[in-house]
């Protein structure tokens, strides 16, 4: 009798354990549960330091909620080295790979990726008009299977630009380099030329193709340019050193579209961490993976915008920097 009661209480046991181990796979099991291996690919047009902000920003929200690479989060990073059939091979491949989810950072990465699936989610970053570039329906509503964060934030090229005429006043001509080819980056163009205009100043264009044209394109407008204003273009943001160079051999102030090219030794900029950008779309993901649909996140902006100044750059490119000017400036490269 006994070794039958010891049979039946063994029989119990192991149906129990075997109940909690089913629970945790499920996801049910309490703050300890294993998470099972969620496949990501990150598509990224170009590597230049605001899009990697932006992806590593991703990968910190991702580790922040628990998925962390090598236990239970694979992710599949592949640069498009700025060459738009490279964007679809990737893109294509992520679909055929079956990732959970797939991450576009900037327009032409996201427009491959909207393009080769309506099945698996998409999250794009680092996008100026997610409307415009078809990418989704509606900022509130996105509909379909993609969602995301834009970089565009609403003030951000009207205050760059503005400071232009009160820090360097005389200044009458803007120097604007970048890719037409780029639809972030005529959007921005147009948006900075509409306030060039309304300030009085007078815009001076020129437009590259690839990374290789643009310290030539910066040549070019020595002479015909008083400033140099760079707006968000991957191509150029790419090789903005070419840029640097030009403005510095020329005395030229130079101002950018965001944070990280003033960083890198541009003169000034309003803008925003990229980092923080990545982690709003990384804690999208999270919501994802959870089980809510894309459709149902609306699109995000930036939350907070500086002004960012870096001094060495003021003094290359031969600006006198007063206490007025950096009142409330982030202040970089001293």
């Amino acid at each position: 009798m006994k070794k039958v009661l010891s049979i039946v209480l063994c029989g119990a046991l192991l149906i129990l354990a075997a109940c909690g181990t089913n629970s945790n796979q499920a996801g049910g099991g309490g703050g300890n549960e294993e998470k099972r291996t969620v496949k990501i690919g990150i598509i990224q047009l170009v590597e230049h330091p605001s899009l990697d902000g932006a992806r590593e920003g991703f990968i910190a929200a991702l580790k922040d909620a628990g998925y962390e690479v090598g236990k239970n989060l694979k992710l599949d990073y592949q640069n498009a080295q700025g060459d738009m059939n490279n964007n679809m091979s990737i893109a294509q491949n992520f679909v055929a790979d079956k990732n959970d989810l797939i991450l576009a950072i900037a327009t032409a990465s996201a427009q491959a990726a909207v393009q080769s699936t309506k099945d698996i989610p998409i999250l794009f970053t680092a996008i100026t008009d997610p409307v415009g570039a078809n990418l989704v329906q509606s900022l509130e509503n996105p509909g379909g299977n993609v969602t995301g964060t834009s970089d565009t934030h609403p003030d951000a090229i009207k205050n760059t630009i503005n400071s232009i005429k009160k820090f360097i006043p005389e200044a009458k001509k803007v120097g604007i380099i970048y890719n037409s080819g780029e639809p972030n980056s005529v959007v921005n163009v147009e948006k900075a030329k509409q306030v060039i205009e309304e300030i009085g100043l007078e815009a001076v264009e020129t437009t590259i193709a690839t990374s290789t044209e643009v310290k030539q394109a910066a040549e070019s407008l020595v002479g015909r340019a008083d400033v140099f204003y760079i707006p968000k273009d991957n191509t150029v943001v790419s090789a903005l050193e070419s840029v640097i160079t030009v403005a510095n051999e020329n005395k030229i102030p130079t101002f950018v579209g965001e944070g990280d090219s003033v960083k890198r030794g541009t003169f000034a900029s309003y803008g925003f961490e990229y980092h923080d950008l990545g982690y709003t779309t990384g804690k999208m993901a999270v919501e994802i993976l959870k089980g809510k649909k894309p459709s149902e996140i609306p699109v995000g902006f930036p939350e907070n915008l500086e002004l960012f100044i870096n001094k060495k750059a003021a003094e290359q490119e031969g600006i006198t920097l007063t206490e007025d000017m950096l009142k409330g400036a982030k202040i970089v490269g001293e």
